[in-house]
């Protein structure tokens, strides 16, 4: 069983090439420029993510391709690699399924989803700078040009400094998976167990979904509703799912955290307008209108910041208290990983996984 019976991933890809614009203006000759120097800049941004880091990727691993795509290359990606991530969770749906649909009722529903998933993408699309695909194709590095040129010309920023700002934070991702690939597989165990612990009836589905229209209706009203702020994630109610999640949570927030640490650390000697760059990006990370922001909360994406945030705080009060050599225990196994609650009190991880008190450098 694939996740195409529930969503037509081959709908959601034509709708959102569909709706997805095309991006700034450039000629070609602009465009050929901007592929180059990203191909340039992340293969810079290596040598000074592994020089910060002290990590290099396990001998005889695959090489990682870098990609640098357009916003219909970014939706080819992500249709693949949203239909990876999905199988096993609808597979264990359907299986479990006392009634099955039919033909005609499995076709219908799984292309209104698609059309959903379609819309989703596409607003996506025009917003991702970068992406290390862990799922899906897998190994690739993926530099989306148009929203890099888009996001530098609307910041007015020093559009170098800006490309390898960008690539030291999306080959910092690349690195955290290459030099320990025991991440992803404890990434998949995790999805494993989620799906185990689904157990989605009609009514409980209904019910958590009125839960989520009510958050967004508050996010429209501009208020500040948690189940708003978390978006989809707020239909999982299940006391093991959340278990789960926090899990997953947790390794998010510090690979999100470590690349932020990242592309801060490399410093002006690096990227010369760094801090201006730091200041004008995030305010561009607080949304661009009223709709915007619904959207944002509906996908969740309100959630994303906040792992921002909360990872970059871990990464920080670790390396002020242990370095980054006492840092990188963080990546010996599942085991070491921070805990949901460490992520905004770093001294605990540091004395539950170095075995003494914390006291800052």
């Amino acid at each position: 069983m694939s996740s195409s019976a529930l969503v037509d991933w081959e709908l959601a890809g034509r709708t959102a090439r569909r709706l997805t614009g095309p991006g700034p203006e450039t000629t070609r000759e602009e465009a050929a420029a901007v592929v180059a120097e990203l191909h340039r800049a992340s293969a810079t941004a290596v040598a000074h993510v592994e020089g910060l880091t002290g990590l290099r990727p396990v001998e005889g691993g695959p090489v990682p391709e870098v990609a640098v795509v357009d916003r219909p290359g970014w939706i080819d990606a992500n249709t693949a690699g949203m239909a990876a991530l999905l199988d096993p969770l609808a597979g264990a749906l359907l299986e479990r399924s006392e009634s099955r649909p039919g033909p005609l009722a499995t076709a219908i529903g799984s292309r209104a989803t698609g059309v959903q998933a379609g819309g989703l993408l596409a607003f996506l699309s025009s917003r991702v700078l970068g992406q290390y695909e862990v799922f899906g194709t897998g190994g690739r590095l993926l530099l989306v040009a148009p929203n890099i040129v888009d996001a530098e010309r609307r910041l007015g920023v020093d559009p170098s400094d800006f490309r390898l700002w960008v690539c030291l934070h999306e080959v910092t991702h690349q690195l955290q998976f290459t030099a320990f690939p025991w991440l992803q597989d404890h990434l998949e165990a995790q999805i494993t167990e989620f799906v185990q612990a689904t157990d989605l009836s009609p009514d409980a589905l209904r019910d958590r979904m009125a839960d989520l229209v009510r958050g967004i209706s508050d996010a429209v009203r501009g208020g500040d509703d948690d189940a708003g702020s978390q978006g989809l994630m707020a239909l999982v109610r299940d006391p093991a799912q959340r278990a789960v999640l926090d899990r997953v949570t947790a390794v998010m927030s510090l690979v999100e955290g470590h690349a932020e640490f990242v592309m801060d650390g490399v410093g002006p000697d690096v990227v010369p307008s760094v801090r201006t760059l730091r200041k004008r990006f995030a305010q561009r990370r607080k949304g661009r209108g009223p709709l915007d922001r619904v959207l944002r909360r509906l996908l969740g994406l309100e959630q994303k910041m906040k792992q921002y945030a909360d990872g970059r705080t871990f990464v920080g009060g670790v390396v002020d208290r242990v370095g980054m050599d006492g840092f990188n225990r963080v990546w010996s196994g599942p085991e070491t990983l921070p805990l949901v609650e460490e992520l905004t009190d770093p001294a605990r991880w540091v004395e539950r996984v170095h075995g003494r008190p914390a006291v800052p450098a």
